[in-house]
Protein backbone atom coordinates (compact mmCIF):
# COMPACT_ATOMS: atom_id res chain seq x y z
CA UNK A 1 0.00 0.00 0.00
CA UNK A 2 1.59 3.34 -1.26
CA UNK A 3 -0.53 6.75 -0.70
CA UNK A 4 -0.61 9.15 -3.24
CA UNK A 5 2.45 11.40 -2.60
CA UNK A 6 4.77 7.89 -2.72
CA UNK A 7 3.20 7.30 -5.79
CA UNK A 8 4.68 9.85 -7.90
CA UNK A 9 8.39 8.78 -6.49
CA UNK A 10 7.78 5.28 -7.78
CA UNK A 11 6.70 6.76 -11.54
CA UNK A 12 10.62 8.11 -11.92
CA UNK A 13 13.20 5.61 -14.12
CA UNK A 14 16.53 5.62 -14.23
CA UNK A 15 17.32 5.61 -17.70
CA UNK A 16 21.14 5.57 -18.82
CA UNK A 17 22.53 8.48 -20.82
CA UNK A 18 21.77 7.86 -24.39
CA UNK A 19 24.44 6.72 -26.36
CA UNK A 20 26.50 9.81 -27.86
CA UNK A 21 30.12 11.18 -28.45
CA UNK A 22 31.14 12.52 -25.37
CA UNK A 23 28.32 10.81 -23.26
CA UNK A 24 29.31 9.59 -19.46
CA UNK A 25 28.15 6.14 -19.92
CA UNK A 26 30.99 5.37 -22.88
CA UNK A 27 34.25 3.40 -21.84
CA UNK A 28 37.53 4.83 -23.82
CA UNK A 29 38.01 7.27 -26.45
CA UNK A 30 39.48 10.59 -25.91
CA UNK A 31 36.63 12.44 -25.47
CA UNK A 32 36.41 11.36 -22.00
CA UNK A 33 34.32 8.71 -20.82
CA UNK A 34 34.31 6.72 -17.88
CA UNK A 35 38.04 4.64 -17.54
CA UNK A 36 37.01 1.01 -16.32
CA UNK A 37 37.54 -0.25 -12.82
CA UNK A 38 38.06 2.85 -11.43
CA UNK A 39 35.64 2.99 -8.70
CA UNK A 40 38.52 1.82 -5.56
CA UNK A 41 36.13 3.03 -3.13
CA UNK A 42 33.77 0.38 -3.06
CA UNK A 43 36.05 -2.18 -1.13
CA UNK A 44 34.60 -4.99 0.52
CA UNK A 45 33.05 -2.78 3.26
CA UNK A 46 31.28 -0.67 1.29
CA UNK A 47 29.84 -2.64 -1.29
CA UNK A 48 26.24 -1.90 -3.06
CA UNK A 49 23.22 -4.09 -1.57
CA UNK A 50 20.38 -3.19 -3.41
CA UNK A 51 18.31 -5.11 -0.69
CA UNK A 52 19.79 -3.60 2.40
CA UNK A 53 16.50 -2.35 4.38
CA UNK A 54 14.64 -3.90 6.46
CA UNK A 55 10.86 -3.62 7.55
CA UNK A 56 10.76 -1.53 10.76
CA UNK A 57 8.46 -3.52 11.91
CA UNK A 58 9.07 -7.18 11.52
CA UNK A 59 13.00 -6.83 9.82
CA UNK A 60 12.22 -8.78 6.63
CA UNK A 61 13.89 -7.74 3.35
CA UNK A 62 12.03 -4.83 1.56
CA UNK A 63 12.65 -3.67 -1.86
CA UNK A 64 12.93 -0.13 -3.19
CA UNK A 65 12.68 3.01 -0.79
CA UNK A 66 10.42 1.51 1.81
CA UNK A 67 10.50 1.34 5.52
CA UNK A 68 7.36 -1.21 5.88
CA UNK A 69 6.76 -4.51 3.85
CA UNK A 70 4.10 -4.96 1.98
CA UNK A 71 2.02 -7.87 4.75
CA UNK A 72 3.14 -4.86 7.95
CA UNK A 73 1.55 -1.99 5.46
CA UNK A 74 -1.73 -3.57 4.74
CA UNK A 75 -2.01 -4.88 8.16
CA UNK A 76 -1.73 -1.67 9.95
CA UNK A 77 -3.24 0.04 6.84
CA UNK A 78 -0.06 2.40 6.21
CA UNK A 79 1.85 3.83 3.15
CA UNK A 80 4.56 1.33 2.84
CA UNK A 81 7.08 4.18 2.22
CA UNK A 82 6.44 6.90 4.46
CA UNK A 83 4.37 5.35 7.00
CA UNK A 84 1.10 7.29 6.91
CA UNK A 85 -1.76 6.04 8.12
CA UNK A 86 -3.88 5.24 4.42
CA UNK A 87 -6.79 2.94 5.91
CA UNK A 88 -9.06 2.70 8.75
CA UNK A 89 -8.60 -0.88 10.05
CA UNK A 90 -10.26 -0.19 13.47
CA UNK A 91 -13.26 -2.67 12.63
CA UNK A 92 -11.33 -5.16 9.79
CA UNK A 93 -10.00 -8.03 10.13
CA UNK A 94 -6.64 -7.92 7.82
CA UNK A 95 -5.16 -11.14 8.03
CA UNK A 96 -2.85 -12.54 5.43
CA UNK A 97 -5.05 -15.63 4.42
Amino acid sequence: MVCGKCEEKLSKLIVPDKWKDGARNTTGGKDGGRKIAQNSALGKKHRFTPMSRACRICKSKVSQNAHYCQDCSYKKGICAMCGRKIADTKMLNMSLV
